[in-house]
């Protein structure tokens, strides 16, 4: 089982959309499990205060290191040793300063034992903590978010169908866009004709290999008219 343990302000966010659908079948099925921990149950201030002004000046305010530290103290020590293999658990802040997000680092991810994602807001983190506690720096892409939430559930929606189990079709995660650098092929279902526009004649043949092989360089045509920087790469992969 993988578990993801989120650190977070809104912990609702995450149980609201991780129990529908796919992620929500794999919870219930055992193969993943998604554990929000509220990052201001662990403050000091009695008035729950997890940020405070910047030194040295600045809009906005910061979220502090001591709650964050102590909640990530509080996950670490009740993740159990069988699940780490004596290893502390991959800690993933979301942030637009970090390594771009791609299906690869989600099936790198998809053999971990357990991930810590760190969901920050307001004008970011004490750079302390993140120095403390952080392994990997994410972004899921170039532009700035109200908070980390959204991105910690693309990674685990993204990385979750990675995880033996969860898809239904054991091929289907191999067969999707991004499989192999390249994108997915065109897909028709009923009615054969729609607007005067028909369903390929190819794939009525019933010829499974034609099929394939039609399938195939659609995908190829497709990354490289949409995704060339994909195309390089996949061209790269095959040499």
């Amino acid at each position: 089982m993988l578990n993801f343990h989120i650190l977070t302000l809104f912990p609702e966010m995450i149980q609201h959309v991780m129990n529908t659908s796919i992620i929500g079948r794999a919870i219930t099925n055992g193969f993943i499990k998604v554990t929000p921990v509220n990052i201001r149950d662990y403050t000091e201030s009695k008035h729950k205060k997890v940020d405070d002004y910047p030194y040295g000046g600045g809009a906005g305010m910061l979220m502090q290191a001591q709650p964050i530290y102590d909640a990530y103290q509080e996950v670490t020590s009740q993740i159990e040793p069988a699940t780490q293999i004596g290893k502390t658990p991959r800690v993933i802040y979301l942030t637009p300063q970090g390594k771009l997000f791609d299906q690869q680092m989600a099936k790198e991810l998809a053999g971990e034992g357990n991930i810590v994602l760190l969901c920050g807001h307001y004008e970011g983190i004490d750079e302390r903590v993140l120095n403390e506690i952080v392994t990997d720096y994410v972004s899921i892409g170039d532009y700035v978010l109200t908070g980390g939430e959204l991105p910690a559930m693309v990674v685990i929606d993204a990385v979750a169908r990675m995880v033996p189990g969860v898809l239904k079709n054991s091929e289907s995660g191999e067969s999707e866009s991004l499989s192999h650098f390249l994108l997915e092929y065109p897909q028709y279902t009923r009615p054969e004709v729609w607007k005067d526009k028909a369903v390929p004649e190819i794939l009525l043949s019933g010829d499974h290999a034609k099929v394939e092989k039609w399938r195939r360089e659609q995908a190829i045509e497709r990354t490289k008219e949409r995704r060339p920087d994909l195309y390089e790469m996949w061209k790269k992969q095959k040499e």
